[in-house]
């Protein structure tokens, strides 16, 4: 170890008279801890619902969807044959949506309605993984003179104020024409089923019937609205969308990838993260302001050593190395403390927060507005790395200005009165 490391891990140790210098140091430790450890464990928390959320997305509406040109699909099946055969498609099944009127005997809703073919539906959306009761199978077996079947969400059959077995109204807003007017297309139907998907607005908007009950019902038979894909890699499906614009099929349909249809929501989660990365830094910067009083402290209590040094051959670098050594001593040990107890909130995050809430009955993320219902925590190395390195990076700038005013003092000066 060289002198200046040294002397640098040597003025960490204050003399008691010193008291001041020791408080000031031991509050940079701690402010850079702190501001360590809250980014650490926000962007944390940032990182875990994106995934979430991303998760929930991908696992309930289609990588890719598929649809004709200016109308609705016809010859569905022949073109569900031809998108299987693309490479890296693993799933295709049709499906129909419209938006609906669901009344109950209490209340009126409106729904979304996802007709779907419980054949094929499985090998895009796990639409039996989520079910809380019922069957897929349901939605297919009518019984002669019953109403159709219909599987609704958590939410929405909480909102609608009914229990599966019992019967709803479905109205369209496409109306029939009749000798008295446009009237409204309206069907009863009988829930058969609920699921829970953990995503509030897919739990308390959606609900599904079958492919052939919503032709009847909306009187289109032999079409659907379109063709919804499942891919092996969904991070590829700009590419698989690309490639299905760019084939013949491009002449009459339409592809859409859901890079596409949540780019605003991704956008907003990637730029919510970069504020607050920016505002954390605030932390860390109050921090760097407390090394400094420290270092310009230390400078004018360590003026007599510092006039002995160069007496003696000291070079100036050398001087302001001790000084930016012992700036990089107080960053390293806050940076490591904030480190570990980042990692530390980080990995028990949920706990903490579950904790919480039933500890004080509250909620941190309500599903109405977040979309999910708990906090998950994703540590991401990348951003750990970026973390330390800026924090050390701001602690080194603030280190030079007072290192580089030590390095100009003048020995003749100080020794001249001593």
């Amino acid at each position: 170890m060289n002198y200046e490391w040294w002397l640098s891990f040597r003025y960490l140790r204050a003399k008691k008279k010193q008291a001041a210098i020791s408080t000031v140091t031991s509050l940079s430790i701690l402010g850079v801890a702190v501001g360590v450890t809250a980014l650490i464990v926000v962007l944390s928390a940032i990182n875990g619902f994106n995934q979430d959320l991303r998760d929930k997305i991908l696992g309930l509406t289609a990588h890719v969807s598929v649809f004709e040109r200016g109308q609705e699909m016809r010859d569905y099946t022949k073109v569900r044959e031809q998108l299987l055969e693309i490479p890296g498609v693993t799933g295709a099944t049709p499906f129909i949506l419209r938006e609906v009127l669901l009344q109950a005997p209490a209340r009126s809703i409106q729904a979304l309605i996802r007709a779907v073919d419980p054949a094929t539906v499985e090998t895009t959306v796990p639409l039996a993984g989520i079910l809380q009761e019922g069957r897929l199978e349901d939605l297919s077996q009518q019984v002669r003179g019953e109403p159709p079947g219909i599987i609704v969400g958590r939410g929405l059959l909480r909102d609608l104020k009914v229990r599966v077995g019992e019967s709803v109204v479905l109205v369209s807003p496409e109306g029939t024409l009749t000798p008295w007017g446009n009237l409204p297309k309206w069907r009863k139907v009988k829930v058969k089923g609920v699921f829970d998907a953990g995503y509030w607005d897919f739990d308390s908007r959606v609900a599904f019937i079958s492919i052939a009950a919503a032709q009847q019902i909306f009187e289109i038979p032999g079409r659907v609205t379109g063709i919804e894909l499942k891919l092996e890699d969904p991070y590829k499906a700009p590419e698989i969308r690309r490639l299905i614009q760019e084939s013949p099929m491009a002449l009459n349909y339409l592809a859409q990838d859901w890079t596409q249809l949540n780019r605003n929501l991704m956008m907003a989660l990637a730029m919510q993260k970069r504020v607050i990365f920016v505002i954390l830094l605030c932390i860390v910067g109050v921090a760097a302001l407390l090394i400094i009083s420290i270092l310009v402290m230390m400078v004018m209590e360590k003026q007599r050593d510092i006039a002995m040094l160069k007496a003696m051959g000291a070079r100036s670098a050398q001087v302001m190395r001790i000084f930016v050594f012992h700036g990089l001593m107080i960053s390293c040990l806050g940076t490591m403390l904030g480190c570990a107890g980042g990692l530390l909130v980080s990995w028990n995050l949920e706990r903490i927060v579950g904790l919480v809430e039933r500890t004080f009955q509250v909620q941190f993320l309500p599903e109405e507005v977040y979309y999910i219902g708990q906090l998950t925590s994703r540590s991401d190395p990348l951003d750990v790395a970026l973390i330390l390195a800026t924090t050390l990076m701001i602690t080194l700038v603030a280190s030079l200005y007072p290192s580089w005013r030590a390095a100009r003092l003048d020995p003749v000066e100080i020794l001249r009165y001593e």
